[in-house]
């Protein structure tokens, strides 16, 4: 009979890019890879804003290096991440979280909008999985989708088109670089960043909202670390294509 073997969720060693880690979901994520042992490139358009990302990172004891990007100027990906392949000397995982949104009812919705929202969620996310496949001889793809690839949201169909679309990019490209490279999404449920903030002042929104959420809380961004370091761990070595709810049971109950 074959020993059981312990599942590895270890990141020590690997060589990590996080998009949009000035603030929110990114800080949060890149900060939680390097505490289970990863080296972090960071990137922003601002890259000033990446000092609190980047000062964390270096308290759990990892290098951190922060970049200039903004995902949808497509040129810029390709030599961003060679830079950073370079300055870590590998890639072994992206995250692919830079992100948009503006509510907008669909009516008024114009073009400009709608290529802000897409060229940087969707577009963007693309070019940057491409140029860091190019880079990995093997590694792990995580892309930040969220409920709006599984639910209608008023308003926000802009936004919602472009992350049902992340969540399609990622089944065909786990489909095709498979074994390799895995590639995976999750799907963060209500959480308060400066992204969502609007909502949150809306006092009946929240309430209304928290009678949805089986948890009956919104999410803290720390809840998102322990699923993101799963996918991009030994310990998800047979997982790829899924979409993974972080939702405190919202998709679950409607």
């Amino acid at each position: 009979m074959l020993e059981p073997s312990v599942p590895n969720f270890s990141l020590a060693g690997r060589k990590a890019l996080v998009t949009g880690a000035s603030r929110g979901i990114g800080a949060a994520l890149a900060a939680g890879l390097a505490r289970f042992g990863a080296d972090v490139a960071i990137c922003a358009r601002d890259v000033a804003a990446l000092d609190d990302c980047r000062s964390a990172i270096e308290a759990a004891g990892r290098k951190a290096v922060p970049f200039a990007l903004d995902v949808r100027e497509t040129g810029q990906i390709g030599r961003t991440i060679e830079h950073a392949v370079r300055t870590l000397g590998g890639l072994d995982i992206l995250i692919n979280n830079a992100g948009i949104e503006q509510v907008r009812p669909s009516l008024e919705v114009d073009e400009a909008l709608w290529d802000r929202i897409v060229d940087t969620n969707l577009k963007g996310a693309f070019f940057c999985a491409q140029a860091a496949a190019r880079r990995m001889a093997a590694g792990a793809i995580v892309n930040v989708c969220s409920l709006t690839a599984g639910v209608g949201v008023p308003t926000a169909v802009p936004y919602g088109s472009s992350k049902s679309g992340l969540l399609g990019m990622t089944r065909a490209l786990a489909a095709e670089w498979a074994p390799d490279i895995r590639v995976n999404a999750i799907g963060p449920g209500y959480f308060r960043t400066e992204l969502t903030e609007v909502f949150y002042q809306n006092p009946t929104w929240c309430a209304a909202m928290l009678e949805k959420i089986p948890a009956g809380r919104f999410g803290a961004l720390e809840d998102l670390v322990g699923a993101t370091v799963f996918l991009c761990s030994d310990a998800a070595r047979y997982v790829t294509g899924q979409l993974l709810y972080i939702d405190g049971g919202y998709m679950a109950s409607i």
